[in-house]
């Protein structure tokens, strides 16, 4: 039997995490936009992950409860993530021993 108040319960919790998920977004695009220190430029990055899995989860969730395709391939997404974050923070470090210096602004890497 369809039952009316379980479906909108269902619309207004997808709702908030879209919700979440596009705030995040615009926090990781705002520091993307404003921040000259890499690492903070990294952390945007990966806060703009974490808001693609976040609507793959929900949406995941809504659209076919049964199915996990949604949380493996957020998995996926996850792993991806912590392997770009260890390479970028390795560069980020290099690059500091080099430079004394980790604002964007500053690398000019053709002149060694």
């Amino acid at each position: 039997m369809y039952d009316l108040f379980e479906d909108r319960s269902r619309n207004m919790q997808l709702q908030y995490f879209l919700l979440l998920a596009a705030a995040l977004f615009c926090i990781g695009i705002y520091g993307l936009i404003t921040s000259r220190n890499a690492v903070r430029v990294l952390m945007s990055i990966e806060l703009l992950l974490n808001a693609v899995n976040l609507n793959l989860m929900a949406f995941s969730s809504y659209l076919d409860p049964l199915e996990i395709k949604g949380q493996v391939f957020t998995v996926f997404v996850i792993t991806v993530a912590a392997a770009e974050a260890a390479v970028g923070l390795a560069i980020i470090l290099a690059i500091y021993r080099n430079r004394d210096t980790v604002d964007m602004e500053q690398f000019n890497l053709l002149k060694w």
